[in-house]
């Protein structure tokens, strides 16, 4: 496998490279910055992750 673009909601957040027996994301949009550089056995777990830390990001309440 070589680099594959992930894209989430239509959108263009990062890509994957190959890293051993895994795939590296890096990211590309700042609000899936925490998922970079980590490693995944494939491209659902990823979209998983992402879709999981918008959620998460979605529910912290904001402090004014």
């Amino acid at each position: 496998m070589k680099k594959q673009v992930i894209e989430y909601a239509g959108v263009p957040v990062g890509i994957v490279v190959p890293d051993e027996d895994r795939l590296k994301f890096i990211a590309v949009k700042y609000h899936v910055h925490d998922l970079d550089e980590h490693r995944f056995r494939n491209t659902d777990e990823v979209k998983l992750a992402i879709r999981d830390l918008l959620n998460r990001q979605q529910a912290k309440p904001i402090h004014v």
